[in-house]
């Protein structure tokens, strides 16, 4: 019978950080209920880019028996019925190889969009997914958007996108395991040259703010942060250093 290399998660070692959720190339790892867990033992490649990830060595290598191997049609269609942990996310069927709207890819934008033009410089951009250490980030002045933010305002490319390297996250229903880590680490990984947040103006979109000032005074940063007020009509409200 044939074996293939998986990962083994140490749940009392994990501490919750979530390094090696973001590293994981195929989408196989996730944070459930503050712990990693292997959710597609089928998406994990076997190279172990996770275990070096771990601060506190809680992930081996185990040799697990299989009963064939994989098919061209199985390599490329998640199981139909197979469980993930319980309060884990109902993961979407990528290929086996890596979910590709992981991979960090960067774009070279006009510095001035036209109308309708996006101002895009990199992928991916929701706070789970991102690395503090890819190139775009580096240096660069970031904008932290709420997620409504680009919905609201029409300019959004052209008038608070352009130049900046995007993250987008909710403080009301993202699940938000791991942001502290994340944004701290925008701080003093990427070395920003300034940060920008964009939020609603309903009072839950103050959460975002939060989070961010609180990374930067963890991280002990005097890099410049603005928060940008946006109505629910799009216009801007406000803009304040914080």
């Amino acid at each position: 019978m044939a074996t293939k290399k998986v990962i083994q998660i140490d749940e009392d070692k994990c501490v919750g950080c979530g390094k090696c959720a973001n590293s994981c190339p195929g989408g196989a790892l996730q944070m459930v209920n503050g712990k990693a867990k292997l959710v597609r033992e089928d998406f994990c490649d076997g190279l172990g880019v996770c275990i070096g990830e771990c601060p506190v060595d809680a992930i081996t290598f185990i040799d697990k028996e299989v009963t064939a191997p994989a098919t061209n049609q199985t390599a490329h269609a998640a199981p139909a019925a197979q469980a993930a942990p319980t309060g884990a996310p109902a993961p979407a069927a990528h290929a086996a190889a890596g979910c590709p709207g992981k991979a960090n890819k960067v774009f070279a934008p006009a510095d001035k969009p036209a109308s309708g033009a996006s101002a895009l410089n990199a992928w991916p951009i929701q706070l789970h997914l991102i690395r503090p250490e890819a190139q775009q980030f580096q240096g660069a002045d970031i904008l932290i958007a709420a997620s409504c933010t680009a919905f609201s305002c029409g300019n959004f490319h052209a008038n608070l996108l352009a130049g900046k390297s995007l993250v987008i996250a909710c403080p009301k229903l993202d699940n938000l395991d791991g942001y502290a880590q994340k944004l701290h680490e925008i701080f003093t990984i990427a070395k920003p040259k300034s940060i920008t947040v964009a939020r609603m103006e309903v009072p839950c979109c103050s959460g975002l703010t939060k989070m961010v000032a609180s990374a930067k005074a963890s991280a002990e940063s005097n890099i410049p942060v603005q928060e940008i007020t946006i109505s629910l009509q799009g216009e801007i409200l406000s803009a304040n250093l914080i």
